[in-house]
């Protein structure tokens, strides 16, 4: 066994403790193995040994990958995404996490009409407002929350957040907590479900699964250190 098909072990059995704890199901949460800065072949362990899910965050990473491994993999794009590489990222990927505002949910909103596309997207929140971080405060995405839901071309399927770093994984859970308790409150402003919570990373993803998460964005643990 490999060292990814090792660590994804270890990760998948972590999580289906956490779901044990929170009294989920093992199925409701998507690993997504975070490629950043590792090339195709260490992609390609993490594919025979079972991943399906990858998430890139850069553009120019993504475009050198993707021919060169099996197009069953399902990728997502997590980085922050920029308005001139939009065109180019929405055919590539099965889902967006991270549309940070208004102006450029609006925007991919009109390129996606152009491009004949109905993509999935998250919404990233900055609840900690933090300065060095993209995102929606909870206040702008209370206001703004039936103009996006007026943007006919974007399937908006839930949150994304970056909590504030932290030394214990156990500070992140009320940051989850809070994503969690917007999505349920924006759900029910929108009288549709928000499915999909995108929240921990290789440091917290079983506090992030306690407290709801659907998606974890895992990439050190899984590839080893930059």
């Amino acid at each position: 066994m490999s060292d990814v098909a090792a660590n994804l072990f270890a990760i998948r059995s972590k999580i289906r403790a956490a779901c044990l704890r929170a009294g989920r199901q093992e199925n409701e949460v998507t690993l997504i193995a975070v490629t950043k800065t590792f090339p195709a072949e260490r992609v390609r362990e993490a594919f025979d040994a079972g991943q399906r899910d990858v998430g890139e965050n850069r553009l120019q990473e993504a475009e050198s990958k993707i021919p060169l491994l099996p197009a069953s993999l399902r990728w997502h794009y997590i980085g922050q995404l920029q308005r001139n590489k939009v065109r180019k990222v929405l055919p590539l990927f099965s889902m967006i996490h991270s549309i940070d505002s208004l102006r450029l949910a609006q925007y991919t909103n009109e390129v996606a009409r152009d491009l004949g596309l109905f993509p999935q997207v998250l919404l990233q929140v900055n609840h900690a407002d933090e300065s060095s971080k993209a995102g929606f405060s909870l206040d702008e995405l209370r206001a703004q929350w039936q103009e996006l839901l007026g943007l006919d071309r974007l399937e908006i399927t839930g949150l994304m957040t970056v909590p504030p770093a932290v030394d214990d994984p156990e500070k992140a859970r009320p940051w989850f907590a809070t994503l969690r308790d917007l999505r349920e409150e924006l759900s029910l402003r929108a009288h549709a479900p928000l499915p999909y919570l995108s929240m921990g990373m290789s440091g917290d993803f079983e506090v992030a699964v306690e407290e709801g998460a659907t998606h974890v964005r895992v990439g050190s643990a899984i590839f080893g250190s930059r």
